[in-house]
């Protein structure tokens, strides 16, 4: 489990976050929405060390991730896996170097460990034997996959996922949310996901916190959140015309 407690950011004069406290589940898919500018962006890179909060605090488990130094949060970074919108592979690599990255980043394990990994997270995310691809041969849809293998190949108690839906038609963002899923219930992943694409809330959002102009305004489950009557919280999900879908 992650734990945010009480947690304010700023820059300069322009506070973004406002005592801001979630817990995001192990286990689960836990989903960070709200609107542009909301701060939950800004949220998430808190959460991950990217920017030190001004006050607060955030634990791994039973670990003070806020307080830490850089050489003690760099342990802890080796148990995350991270999703970037856009997939940000490099793309002077293969699939197969590009997975196989954080491996020789963080790890001694020899080549053929590396490999057997590598095979290992290429099949669990359907694309075995892509392995000598290049990303520019890949589908937008298969970069995501990528990824998503490269984020889990070192088997992370904690997962991050950046819009993992941005720029794909709504049939691949489905594929890629039931895998997100699977591989959180999978391996019992935290599995944290900041988005703004309603579909995927409702498809995969066990714990949902909603974030509005820097502070948290809900939270709850894709069971209840239709049924909220938080004025801001509609406002949200009837300008994605989900609510209309749902209404017909």
């Amino acid at each position: 489990m992650i734990s945010a407690k009480h947690i304010y950011k700023s820059f300069g004069d322009h506070e973004v976050l406002k005592d801001v406290s979630f817990n995001f589940e192990k286990g689960k898919t836990n989903l960070i929405i709200g609107r542009s500018g909301s701060g939950k962006t800004v949220f998430m890179k808190c959460l991950i060390g990217l920017y030190d909060v001004d006050k607060g605090e955030i634990d791994y488990d039973d670990r003070t991730f806020s307080k830490m130094t850089f050489k003690q949060k760099r342990e802890v970074r080796k148990e995350l896996g991270m999703l970037f919108q856009g997939g940000a592979l490099f793309d002077y690599m293969t699939v197969e170097e590009n997975i196989m990255f954080p491996l020789s980043m963080f790890t001694k394990q020899s080549y053929p460990e590396k490999l057997k990994r590598v095979d290992f997270c290429l099949e669990r995310v359907n694309l075995k034997d892509a392995n000598k691809a290049m990303p520019s041969e890949l589908s937008g849809g298969m970069v995501k996959r990528v990824a998503i293998a490269r984020a889990i190949s070192l088997n992370p108690k904690y997962l991050f996922c950046d819009e993992p839906n941005s720029g794909l038609d709504p049939m691949t963002a489905g594929l890629i949310d039931d895998l997100i899923k699977e591989i959180t219930k999978e391996f019992q992943t935290t599995t944290v996901v900041n988005t703004h694409d309603m579909n995927s809330v409702m498809n995969i959002g066990d714990n949902i916190a909603f974030i509005n102009q820097g502070e948290l305004w809900w939270k709850g489950t894709k069971n209840n959140i239709l049924s909220s009557n938080n004025k801001e919280l509609d406002e949200f999900i009837f300008s994605t015309g989900l609510t209309r879908r749902l209404k017909k």
